[in-house]
Formats: C-alpha cells, structure tokens, sequence
C-alpha cells in the first residue's frame, strides 16, 4: 500500500487525468449505447413464468406493456357517454395516437361521434366493458412501439402532456402504467443525489473546518460512483440488471466512497498535526487506514456477491452492479485520493490549525473531550447500557415478525401522482382488483381438454374472491387458450394471494380431473407470490453464507471467536431493527403520506436479500474500524479494559462522522420518487443510525467491558493453524519532537484493575514490528 500510495503522490497529475479519462470514456460508451435494463422477476419453473412464455409466444399483442388513459366526470356533471364528453375525448385519444412512438389507442369510443346523441351509451360505437357501471369513469388503452424499459422520457412526457391537458371543468384525466410510472421518476432521481452529497458536504466541513478537506471525499466517491453508474448501464447489456440497479449502486456507493475517503484524510490530517510532511502524512495514511478501507470494501463486495448463490438471474445482476460500485469507490479512494492529498498540499488542515502548528509545533499529545468521556462512562456502567442498547433493538425489531413480501403497485404512489390518481380511478369505477387481473392459460392437447377448459369460466364465476371472468380466447395455433380473471381484492392484498393459492391448489386440479389439461396462473399477484416464495425459501442459506464469510475474515483478522460471534449477533440484530423500521414505514403506513412515500403495502420480495447483502457489509465496516483499534492496543497492553477504553475513545467520534454522512446520504434518497430506492434509503439509514450509535458505541464495548480477557480467546491449536493477516500496518514512529518514546497518556486515566492481567512490558510498550503504537 505504502509503493502504491508514493507512485499516485509523486504522478499525482496522471493519476487524475486517468481517472477522468476513465470516467469521461465509460460515460460516452453508456451514452452511445444506451439502457437495457430488464425487470423480469420470472423464475423458470413457475407458474408465472410460464404464463410469460405462453402468452409471448401465443398471444404477443397481449403480452406486451401497454399504459391506459382513464378520464373521470364529476356527479354533478353528467356521465363520460355525454356527447360533449365524448366528442373531447375522442379528439384527445386522436391526437395522442398521432404521436411519435404510439402505435394505437384504444378507447372506449367508436370512430364515429356524431352517431349518437343522448347519454345512454347503446350505440353500436360504444364499448361499454371500458366504461364503469356508474358511467363516470372510463380509460384508453395507449400501446407504444417499444417496452416501457426503452420508452424515452420524452416521448412519454409528451404523451401525458396531450393526454392530461384534455382535462376540463368537471372532467379529471390522469394516466397509469409502467411508461407514465418510470418517465415521472426520473425528474427527482439526481435530485436525491445531490441533496445527499450536499448534506454530506457540510458535514465533511463541520468536521475537518477546511473546505479542500471536505471536498476532497466528495469527488473522490462522485468520480468512483459516476464511472460506476455508466459501467452498469453497459454491464445491462451482458446480463439481466433490474433498472433500480444503478440508483441503488448510487445509494451505496456514495455512502461508502465517501467515509472510506473520511477514514483517510482523518489519518492524513493526524499525520499532517504530527508535523509529517504533505507526501509522507498521505502515505503513511494510505498504508494504514488505506488498508483498513480495503478490507472494509471486501467484505461489502462479499456480502453483495453473497446474492449469487441464490442463483437467480434478477438479482445476480444487482449484486454485480453493486459490487461493482463498491470496488471503484475504493479504488478512487487509494488512488484518486492519495493524488488529491498531494494536490492540496497543507490545505488539509483549516487555516487556524495551520496557525497553531507553525505557533506551537507538533501536536504529540491525545485530547480529552466527550468521545474520551462517553468511553468511560461506558466502562463504568456497562449492565445498564448494555441492557438499555437491548431493549432498544428488540422494541425497534417487534414489527419485522408481521413482515409480509408481495406487490407493490402504483396504487402505493404518493397521492399527487398521476399514476395514483388514475390507479384509484379505475379502483373505484371498476373494482380494486381490475388494476391487477390473474391471467389463466391453459395447454390443449385434446378434445377433452378444449371441453374442461371451456367450462372454466362458469366454475371460476362460483368461486370466492372473482369480481369477473372473461371467456376463454384460444390461440391461432388452437393449442393453448386464455381467461382473465378480475379478483375483488387490489393486487397486493392477502386475500388476492390467498386467491391465487386457491386457484393453483384446489380450483384448477378438480376441473382438470380426467383430462391431460394444464393450467397455469399469471399476473401480477401471481408472479410476485412466485418470486417471493422462492427468496423465503433460499434466505436461509443465503444469510448463513453471508454471515460465516464475514465470520471468518473477522477470526483471521483478530484471532479471536468471541469477536467475529458478537459481530454476527450485532449485524442481525441491525437487520433485524432496520426491517421493522421499514415495516412500520412502508407496511403499517406510519407516515408514509406525510413523508410522499404513498399508501402502505407489503415490502418488494427481493428487499430482504438486497438489504441484508448491504447491511451486513455496511455494519461490517464499522466492526472493522472500531475493533481493529482496540485490537492494537489489546496486543500492546495485554490488558482488555484500556483496549476498549482506548479504542472507543480513538475510534468514535469518526465513525459516528461517517455514519452521519451515511445517514444523510440515504435519507436524502427518500426524495427520488421511487418507491423501492425510497425503502431501501430509509432501511440503511436506520440501519447505520442503529449500528453506529448504538451498536458500535455502546453495546459492543459494554459487552466486551464485561467479557473482559475472553473476548481475544483462541484456542493455541487453531491460532496455529490460521493464516495470519493484518487490517493494518504497524504504525511507523512520528518524526521529531514525536518520536518521544515516553508513553502518550490515555484519553480517560483509569486504574488497571485488580486481577486484570498484567501487561508483559510497561504501559508504553511497543506495538508489533517495534513501533510506538500513537493514536
């Protein structure tokens, strides 16, 4: 770390100019090539997923995504069969299907408009299964000429533009569907980013008192997360990447880019305070906190590839896209950023301790202040803390038992949204469960088959649950045929599972009996039930990989089994606290209206894996950075409650630092308009709130306060048989007047106590490889 670190100081210009080259080229290559995200959430063997296959292949005008235009008239002004309103809306239809990228619109109107005038809707024109039995809602069908994943925002924004501008006295146009959905997102996606790196910003500058400082971890992530964002755009079209891939590697990658580049000019400052030149305080720094930053970056590229073993190719590409992330952002962080330290020069410091260090010299010496006193009142009291800390999670975790994976639709849009208003339209002229209908297919083989199936719609009529049932519709190929069927329930309620279970179990076997008849359930409902029984089902293999990789990096790192034990416990219970804020959030709907997060609904079947790939990784970090200090003095002084003491004291103040740029980062993503980055903001924020302030800082060291010297046990034959590696180096000797051998004094003077195991050397011993261990 130490040759790489000199070669970016001393090549400081080129390793910049390479960066931005890099970020430049990667930019231009996602541009020219464009987007090609993909959100197929099919399993192969499903029965969603052959509904898919089935209807692609058989019925592809009905395959494809389609948005609707819905148009609702007030009580008092009549119905949407007036011939006022239905000449308007014909025009409105008319113009929006001459639109560049339209292919048809479909409404319920006939071509001709003058056939008809009264307001009871029997001409021949009318389609009446697109008008609501009240007569006071009706919707349009608009197909384009692309997916809705490739559809530009501005085509789609000059569509809802026509459409909405139809809108009068009286008469409400709004429009649905995953074009509308996507197009309305885009707008507040970067502003999130910015709101994030700029709260980040100024507490980067509340911290270090110098703007260069506190600039200099903010480009570093940006120019690591940007060229990260474009590379995600082209790993799009080497595998399947979720189009919430790259704003979620965003989310993360700014988090993290920022506070592994905080842990590094936090040391180059000390470096620069101990009277270290400009190049030797940015090496010194690199090859010890650079190292530490590595280590912290492995374990979240490894908790994100955990998701691989789930071997499902949706989330094989968020877990490649995250991680992808991760891994520029600390390459941007011992590299980029060594070249930036050099670049800057002293301006690392603010101009009064610039002032001070030419007044007075070299600052040799620790300070007291409120980490060195919080860290004793933690040695003190460690029963009670440690039993608040636990109260305190368990009470936060209560909600997470009431989980409940499905759909999330855009009913659970923010009330101002056109999408919402035009899903609660539909809900209420057409029934809940018309913004989410089952699709039906059946493979024919026989005469008998055709017969069963025919007779599926008059049996599926009788059942509990089924609003409406369409008649069959057979392909051309006379070997498979289709029934939509209406529940009464939306999309995402319990009792429209519970439907789709019936259905599978018992409804569809019995009218099968005697026959060679196969019918397979779709939609919606059905494909997120799919995909959320198959994540159930692998999680725990996915979580007991998870944890065991990070179990044992943690038993190399610290040669130690209660370290990596309690490291476990306290990352599930971060998960575990974390979820039942995003329960209570998104699930029960505290708040969520006020917050512009949308109605309550069931949490995103994927959310779980991704979560706790992320949490795990993230709550890692701070374990690392926390225990790598104690660690060090533990080796030095033998004795458990100055390494505790001493590390808490060191080690707090800059990850409670970091945990706020966290925490603002992510809260700032709430704001993105998207309802699923919105969960995952919330969750990790809570998450590193819980992990940092009272995790980390409280109920780690009280528990290590009262394992006393068992917290560094290990079995001799096991000690022996483990490679052996560092987080980090040995800390060189300070130069002149720091190289005073006399012993710096603790944050917190503290008698050792009585029984405690005497250090094999006096108090200033030194750290391995010879050199005074300096905080």
């Amino acid at each position: 770390m130490a040759a790489l670190a000199r070669w970016c100081l001393r090549r400081r210009f080129v390793v910049i100019a390479l960066w931005l080259a890099a970020f430049a080229g990667v930019s231009v290559a996602a541009a020219v090539t464009g987007s090609a995200y993909s959100n197929d959430y099919g399993i192969p063997g499903t029965d969603s997923a052959r509904v898919s296959e089935l209807m692609e292949r058989e019925f592809p005008r009905q395959a494809g995504d389609s948005d609707m235009i819905v148009w609702h008239t007030a009580r008092d002004t009549g119905t949407v069969r007036a011939v006022d309103v239905r000449q308007h809306m014909t025009a409105a239809l008319e113009r929006v299907e001459k639109l560049p990228g339209v292919v048809s619109v479909t409404g319920p109107y006939g071509r001709d408009n003058t056939d008809s005038g009264t307001d009871s809707g029997t001409d021949s024109g009318t389609d009446t299964s697109r008008i609501s039995a009240d007569g006071h809602t009706a919707y349009a069908t608009v197909l384009f000429d692309r997916p809705a994943s490739e559809l530009g925002e501005s085509q789609v924004r000059q569509v809802l533009d026509t459409a909405r501008a139809a809108a009068a006295d009286g008469l409400e146009v709004e429009m649905g569907g995953a074009g509308i959905g996507a197009a309305q997102q885009t707008g507040s996606a970067h502003l999130s980013e910015a709101i994030g790196v700029a709260a980040a910003a100024v507490v980067l500058f509340l911290a270090f008192g110098s703007l260069a400082a506190a600039l200099l971890p903010i480009a570093t992530a940006v120019v690591g997360v940007g060229t990260a964002y474009a590379g995600v755009g082209l790993l799009g079209h080497a595998m399947t990447v979720a189009d919430f891939a790259p704003m979620l590697g965003t989310l993360i990658g700014l988090g993290v880019g920022i506070d592994y580049a905080l842990f590094i000019v936090t040391r180059h400052r000390q470096g620069l305070k101990a009277g270290l030149p400009v190049d030797e305080a940015a090496r010194r720094a690199v090859a010890t906190s650079g190292r530490a930053v590595i280590f912290a970056g492995a374990t979240v590229c490894m908790a994100l590839l955990g998701m691989l073993v789930l071997r499902l190719s949706f989330l094989n590409g968020v877990a490649v896209a995250a991680a992808l992330t991760v891994l520029l952002t600390v390459a941007a962080s011992v590299t980029l950023l060594p070249a930036l330290l050099g670049l800057i020069g002293p301006r690392a410091l603010s101009r009064r301790e610039r002032r001070r260090l030419a007044a007075h010299g070299p600052r040799t010496r620790a300070r007291g202040g409120f980490a060195a006193r919080w860290s004793a009142l933690v040695e003190r009291r460690p029963k009670l803390l440690a039993a608040v800390a636990v109260v305190l999670m368990l009470v936060l975790a209560l909600p997470t038992l009431s989980l409940r994976l499905g759909t999330s639709d855009q009913g659970n849009d923010p009330a101002s949204t056109t999408t919402r208003r035009a899903y609660d339209l539909l809900a209420e002229g057409f029934g809940p469960g018309f913004n989410g209908p089952l699709t039906l297919v059946g493979r024919i083989d026989d005469a008998a088959d055709r017969v069963a199936f025919g007779k599926l719609p008059e049996t599926l009529r009788g059942i509990e649950g089924v609003a409406s049932v369409s008649g069959s519709v057979l392909s051309t190929s006379g070997d498979t045929a289709l029934i939509t069927v209406v529940p009464e329930t939306a999309p995402q309620s319990r009792a429209t599972s519970e439907l789709v279970a019936r259905l599978r179990d018992d409804v569809l076997p019995k009218a099968a009996e005697a026959t060679s008849l196969k019918v397979y359930v779709g939609g919606l409902t059905a494909g997120y039930d799919d995909f959320a029984r198959v994540i159930v089902g692998k999680l725990p293999l996915f979580v007991g990989v998870v944890v065991g990789l990070g179990s044992v990096l943690l038993l190399l790192a610290f040669r130690s089994i209660g370290i990596p034990v309690k490291a476990a416990v306290m990352n599930v219970a971060a998960v575990a606290a974390s979820f039942g804020v995003v329960v209570a959030i998104f699930q029960w709907g505290w708040g969520s209206e006020l917050l512009g997060l949308g109605r309550a609904g069931p949490i995103e079947p994927f959310l779980p894996v991704i979560m706790v790939s992320v949490l795990f990784g993230l709550s890692m970090d701070y374990q690392v950075f926390l225990v790598s200090r104690m660690y060090e003095e533990w080796r030095r002084t033998r004795d458990n409650r100055v390494a505790v003491r001493v590390g808490l004291a060191e080690t707090s103040r800059v990850i409670n630092s970091a945990a706020v740029i966290m925490i603002a980062v992510f809260s700032a993503f709430v704001l993105s308009g998207d309802r699923i980055i919105a969960m995952f903001g919330i969750g990790l924020a809570a998450a590193v709130a819980l992990d940092a302030f009272v995790l980390r800082t409280l109920l780690v060291p009280a528990l290590m306060h009262l394992l006393g010297g068992a917290n560094w046990w290990l079995p001799r034959r096991l000690d022996r048989w483990l490679p052996r590696i560092s987080i980090e180096a040995p800390r060189p000797a300070d130069p002149a007047p720091a190289l005073d051998p006399a012993p710096e004094p603790s944050p917190v003077p503290h008698p050792r106590p009585s029984g405690s195991r005497a250090p094999t050397a006096p108090h200033a011993a030194a750290a391995p490889g010879g050199h005074r261990a300096a905080p």
